[in-house]
């Protein structure tokens, strides 16, 4: 038993030296290997990186390798800061190289036509004849309002049309269908035509006045009204036949009473 134990423990000893011996030497063979071998330090992606990750986020996803100079790729990173604002346009995986060409400004990814929505904000679109869209004069990033009008039913059963500016200061974040922009021919502006059929319009608002334009797709009218910088958005309200010819009137007597 005694002799078995002894044999069983020398040859534990010589496993384990052989190792030793042999990680020594598969180091060796690396060093021997890139000596002479002019190498740079490349980051590697250690774990997955999903698309849309953060340049800054990189830290804890990545390694440092030292590769021979023949071996990295055109356009590796070497520092992390060179990606700082920027994201990555494609999932990234592990072992692969971490290569400038995968990242972008989010601002360039968008499609052309478009502006990014604020933070927060949903995006709803719209299908409007030209009239109810300024003529087709939107483009993405106009700021415009949103007026609903619809017919309301009263306590005696009467039908009461109504018409209100619901929402101010909505982003507009794409038009489709919208007619080209206006070029230069020669020293004469060529003007865009009237487009010939609806637009699709797409805004960004909050989810509370996504909702309302919904609801005025679905049971009224909608119309959009441009509001450029400095427009006056004030004293609006809900206007109905009582009210609208009621404010005409006094307006009619204003004018008449003063001219006598």
């Amino acid at each position: 038993m005694r002799r078995r134990l002894l044999a069983a423990a020398a040859a534990l000893v010589l496993a384990v030296a052989g190792t030793v011996v042999l990680l020594a030497y598969v180091r060796g063979a690396d060093a021997r290997a890139l000596a002479g071998v002019r190498t740079v330090e490349v980051l590697v992606v250690d774990q997955l990186v999903p698309e849309g990750t953060r340049g800054d986020d990189l830290a804890e996803l990545v390694r440092t390798e030292q590769l021979p100079a023949k071996a990295a790729a055109e356009g590796v990173v070497t520092d992390l800061a060179t990606l700082a604002g920027q994201v990555a346009t494609v999932d990234l995986q592990p072992g692969e190289q971490l290569l400038a060409a995968r990242f972008a400004v989010p601002e360039d990814l968008a499609v052309p036509g478009t502006v990014p929505p604020p933070a927060g904000a949903s995006e709803v679109s719209i299908l409007l004849e030209p009239q109810r869209a300024v003529g087709g004069r939107l483009a993405a990033g106009d700021e415009i309002g949103v007026y609903i009008s619809m017919d309301l039913e009263n306590e005696a059963g009467k039908r009461i049309g109504v018409t209100h500016a619901t929402i101010h200061g909505a982003l507009v974040t794409q038009v489709q269908g919208a007619p080209a922009a206006a070029t230069e021919d020669g020293t004469e502006t060529v003007a865009a035509g009237a487009p010939d059929g609806s637009l699709m319009v797409t805004v960004a608002v909050p989810s509370r006045q996504a909702e309302l334009v919904v609801f005025g797709m679905e049971h009224g009218s909608v119309w959009l009204g441009l509001e450029p910088e400095g427009a006056d958005t004030g004293d609006t309200k809900i206007v109905h036949q009582g009210n609208v010819y009621g404010d005409l009137l006094a307006g009619l007597g204003t004018v008449y009473g003063g001219s006598k």
